[in-house]
C-alpha cells in the first residue's frame, strides 16, 4: 500500500489530554483495540500537571503497533480542550478526523462500523448513538439514541450529537469547518457551524461509545449548560430573544428526557 492510500484511507484521532492520569491508559488500549487498525492517535497534553505525559510515554513505548500510529504534543500552557482539539487537528495527517475524550470509552468497532456507515450513505458528518457509564464508565442501561439525518434547523432544539461520536470526511467537507471555536460548548458550535453550511449529519443508531458521567453530574451542570446554550443561541444561531426562549425550552425537554 503507497504512502497516498495509506493516508487516503487513515482515521486521525484527536484526544485532549489534561491531568487524565486515571484513564488515558485506557484510552489508548481502547484506540489500539479498534477493529480498524489505519489510525493515528493524536495525543494533546494541555499542560498536565500530573503524571499524565510520563503514562503516555510509557504506553507508546510499550505498545505493539509501531511509533508512527501515535503524535504526542505538549503545550506549555492550558487552553483548554477546544484548542487542544485545534492544535490536533494542525497536526492530523489522516482524510478522516475522530474527536475522542480521554475519559470517554470506544469499543472495538467503533471506528470500522462508523465508517462503513459513512462511505454507505456517502456522508462527510457522521455521529453514534451512546451510552451514559457511572463514574468508572460501567454501563448504566441508558442509551441516547440518534435521528438518522439532522440538519441545522432540528439541531437547534437537540444537542445529540456527542464529541467522542464523531467522524468527518475532510475529502468531502472542508477541514477548517471542524476547528472549534474558544467558546463554552465549544463542541456544539462547532456543530452547528458545520450543518449552516447546508451540510447533513447522519446518525448511526448503534451504541459503541460510553459516555462516563458521575452520578451528581446533572443537578450540578443545569443552570451552567442553561447559560451556555443560551450563549450559543444569541452568538453562534443569532438568535433574537423570542426565537431563544421557544429553543430553550425544546432543548431542554429533550436534554432531561435524554439524561433521565
Amino acid at each position: 500500500m503507497t504512502k497516498e492510500s495509506v493516508l487516503d484511507t487513515r482515521v486521525s484521532i484527536i484526544v485532549p489530554v489534561h491531568n487524565a492520569s486515571d484513564y488515558i491508559e485506557s484510552t489508548i488500549k481502547m484506540v489500539e483495540a479498534q477493529t480498524y487498525t489505519n489510525w493515528e492517535l493524536i495525543l494533546v497534553d494541555d499542560a498536565s500537571t500530573d503524571d499524565s505525559v510520563e503514562k503516555i510515554t510509557s504506553a507508546i513505548e510499550e505498545s505493539s503497533f509501531s511509533q508512527e500510529h501515535f503524535v504526542l504534543i505538549l503545550k506549555n500552557k492550558n487552553e483548554k480542550a477546544a484548542a487542544a482539539r485545534n492544535t490536533g487537528l494542525d497536526a492530523a495527517s489522516g482524510r478522516y478526523i475522530a474527536f475522542l475524550d480521554a475519559d470517554d470509552v470506544w469499543l472495538p468497532e467503533k471506528l470500522e462500523r462508523e465508517l462503513e456507515f459513512m462511505e454507505k450513505e456517502g456522508a462527510s458528518f457522521v455521529f453514534m448513538s451512546y451510552e451514559f457509564g457511572d463514574e468508572n464508565a460501567k454501563p448504566t442501561g441508558k442509551i441516547v439514541h440518534v435521528p438518522d439525518r439532522l440538519d441545522y434547523k432540528h439541531a437547534l432544539s437537540r444537542t445529540v450529537i456527542f464529541t467522542s461520536t464523531t467522524l468527518f470526511d475532510t475529502r468531502h467537507l472542508d477541514k477548517k469547518l471542524i476547528y472549534m471555536p474558544l467558546i463554552e460548548s465549544e463542541d456544539t458550535a462547532t456543530w452547528w457551524n458545520i450543518l449552516k453550511t447546508g451540510v447533513i449529519a447522519r446518525g448511526l443508531d448503534m451504541p459503541l461509545i460510553i459516555y462516563r458521567r458521575p452520578a451528581n453530574s446533572l443537578s450540578s451542570n443545569k443552570f451552567v449548560a442553561i447559560k451556555r446554550i443560551w450563549g450559543l443561541y444569541r452568538k453562534i444561531a443569532h438568535l433574537n430573544v423570542i426565537s431563544s426562549l421557544v429553543h430553550l425550552v425544546g432543548w431542554a425537554y429533550r436534554a432531561t428526557v435524554r439524561r433521565l
